[in-house]
């Protein structure tokens, strides 16, 4: 804006930290980046821009960065030489059609959608290819969010009210596995909400940056959040604080639930959950007689275990016995993957292009079977480092290395196709192709700002040459990049907004949305009201009211959990090792353990040590901390073999996973370890 050469444009950080999306000033000169700065106009993150957002400037002009296509005849480290498009696209089709197109997987991850996340413009158009092909295709959502989401949409609670409804309205706001480092952009409005008189508690398995916010702190042991949910259920219909109003017109299954709950008194919970039972008490008491009251309830990591859909089944249902949905203030606040009512987007994924076949089911300990039985025999990545994400991380890679062709699209070579890859695809970044992304209230454009360096190109462009290849002639049929945009932003919504409209404005539209959940008090269930007692969960052969069961017992006596941190985003950017801004941060794994843990076990603060089951092995520094409880262990996600501790077992069966539009098949990422001086 200053000259010609030198302007200012407007876009988003590629870093997708959902419902946190944040506005990125970008200056460039002569087709160099000069600076990424924090929007101040955006109105989400009106300037806010933390250090991963900083850090996304390395990628640009990065020497680690992928610019040719690689391919390599066998899987070793010096195997690997340049390859023209043509020929690795050649190879890449020719072992589609030799496999045949079950025996073709597509599978991936948040690396994709750098700059549409909200939108999935990428990810529709992987599965309008999916479909039109017949290959196998599976759901990136039952990796992340998926199986909490499931639990919280058996009860019917599913749309969220927005954080500025929150910071404007809530009387009592509960962080129940909610981590502000997985939504920094909350974190304005808690603090406004606190200073309006706001009571702010949180409940987690360690004291995470939320608790320094936080009036109470409520610490409970792994897995266990079903069982704290069901004994404030009892105390709240025990001493009749529900709304029964509410309870009479809005819900089903009260009786059932009510004569259920009898058998969870606080002192039960308390048990299993470590939080003594006058706190629990308490808390129930709180709850029920504070309005409106709001739950944040964590996305993902909460939910990793092989329980945890019973998590978000349960508390799904204190808002419902209280009265707290459809009220500002109230219900469940944002949540990775929520939508705010009347939220949407039109769809191009052609689910009626599929052809009938042997589909592998969206559920995680499925895909590592089939990739183990050789079902799966070519597997596209893009955007993943599938043995960071994936459970059971040894078994994958078993399979990996069964299959004829591993085919990796990413800004970097990754772990996964470092040790699997035949062919690497080298990846557009967020500044190099046109983008637009969504959060719970603005549709953003992310504009091209750069020409994409060396030989990279936009999936887009890949998945038409081999649509091309594969004569799938009706796969593309729009004129330009952003005709597959356009349609999928072509909604109420959006207002039909277009990528043409959105250049006008600015860049910046507000979505048509409510603030507040489901206001219309019609909920996504069979009965249309919020189900206590599911008939849907009976007849897919799970308990129709919320439970509590424990984890798998083990001679392992320590219960490890992972999740996110300010420093990383995933296993991404190869586990943020590319960038040195989050190398330097984050340099190598570190495990929170108790300071009563670490002095029987004769480990000291910073010391080497070693994380290890019956199913392999891991190796860390210790972060000795009191901010952990005794019996728990935290590390964050995405360090490449850690995957190797946990389980993989499927949470729910095979016929629950596409119960609603995304996928709840996550396998279990719980595992009980223990910890020694390496």
């Amino acid at each position: 804006m200053q000259d010609r050469k030198r302007r200012v444009m407007r876009t988003m950080c590629p870093m997708n930290c959902h419902p946190t999306l944040c506005g990125m000033l970008v200056e460039v000169e002569d087709g160099r980046l000069l600076s990424v700065t924090g929007d101040k106009e955006n109105p989400d993150s009106q300037g806010f821009l933390c250090i991963r957002g900083q850090a996304s400037r390395e990628i640009i002009g990065n020497p680690r960065r992928l610019l040719h296509p690689l391919v390599r005849a066998r899987r070793a480290g010096d195997a690997w030489r340049e390859a023209s498009w043509d020929e690795a696209l050649d190879l890449i089709a020719g072992r589609m059609r030799a496999a045949g197109r079950e025996a073709v997987g597509i599978w991936f991850g948040h690396g994709l959608f750098a700059n549409d996340y909200g939108t999935r413009i990428n990810g529709q158009l992987l599965r309008r290819f999916t479909n039109f092909y017949g290959c196998q295709g599976w759901n990136p959502t039952m990796i992340c969010w998926g199986l909490g989401a499931f639990g919280v949409g058996l009860t019917g609670v599913l749309e969220t009210n927005t954080k500025e409804d929150m910071g404007a309205h809530a009387a009592l706001i509960l962080l129940w596995g909610a981590n502000l480092a997985s939504q920094p952009n909350t974190g304005r409005h808690l603090a406004a909400a606190r200073r309006r008189g706001a009571h702010i508690v949180t409940i987690d398995v360690r004291e995470t940056e939320a608790a320094a916010q936080s009036h109470e702190v409520f610490l409970l042991r792994p897995g266990t959040d079903a069982a704290l949910a069901l004994a404030m259920m009892h105390v709240v219909i025990a001493e009749g604080l529900l709304d029964r109003e509410f309870v009479a017109r809005h819900t089903v299954g009260f009786d059932a639930l009510a004569a259920h709950v009898r058998q969870f008194p606080p002192a039960w919970a308390a048990e299993i959950t470590g939080i003594p039972a006058e706190r629990i008490a308490g808390l129930a008491r709180r709850y029920a007689t504070t309005k409106p009251a709001m739950i944040v309830l964590g996305g993902s990591s909460m939910h990793k275990g092989s329980n945890g859909w019973q998590g978000g089944r349960a508390v799904a249902c204190l808002p419902a016995l209280t009265g707290n949905l459809g009220v500002p203030g109230g219900g469940l606040g944002p949540r990775h993957g929520s939508a705010t009512h009347g939220q949407a987007l039109a769809s191009i994924a052609a689910p009626d292009r599929r052809p009938p076949g042997d589909y592998i089911p969206n559920q995680m300990s499925r895909v590592t079977e089939a990739l183990l039985e050789r079902r799966v025999r070519v597997l596209l990545l893009f955007g993943t480092d599938m043995l960071s994400s994936f459970a059971d991380a040894g078994s994958v890679a078993e399979g990996l290395a069964l299959t004829d062709l591993v085919v990796s699209y990413d800004l970097f070579l990754n772990d996964t196709a470092r040790r699997c890859a035949d062919v690497v695809l080298p990846s557009t970044s967020w500044l190099e192709e046109v983008g637009c992304k969504s959060t719970n209230t603005h549709l953003y454009l992310m504009p091209q700002v750069l020409e994409p360096p060396g030989e990279t190109r936009s999936l887009k462009w890949i998945l038409k040459e081999l649509a091309r290849r594969l004569g799938l002639a009706e796969f593309f049929p729009w004129e330009s990049d952003e005709g597959p945009i356009d349609a999928i932003l072509d909604h109420p919504s959006t207002g039909h907004a277009t990528v043409v409209a959105l250049r006008a404005e600015g860049g910046i539209r507000a979505l048509s949305i409510s603030h507040i959940a489901h206001p219309d008090l019609k909920f996504p269930t069979p009965s249309g009201k919020v189900e206590f007692y599911s008939e849907r969960a009976l007849a897919l052969g799970l308990p129709p009211l919320p439970v509590y069961e424990g984890l798998p017992s083990s001679e392992y006596p320590l219960a490890f959990r992972q999740g996110r941190t300010l420093t990383a985003f995933h296993g991404f950017y190869d586990h943020g090792r590319a960038l040195p801004t989050l190398a330097e941060a984050d340099p190598e794994p570190a495990l929170w353990i108790s300071p009563q843990d670490a002095v029987q076990r004769g480990i000291e603060a910073g010391g080497a040590i070693r994380l290890y089951n019956e199913r392999g092995e891991f190796r860390a520094r210790a972060y000795v901390t009191p901010k952990i409880p005794r019996g728990t262990v935290w590390m964050r996600d995405g360090w490449e073999g850690l995957n190797r501790l946990t389980s993989g077992r499927p949470s729910i069966p095979d016929e629950a996973v596409d119960l609603f539009a995304f996928s709840g098949g996550q396998a279990a990422f719980d595992a009980m370890i223990e910890v020694a001086p390496a």
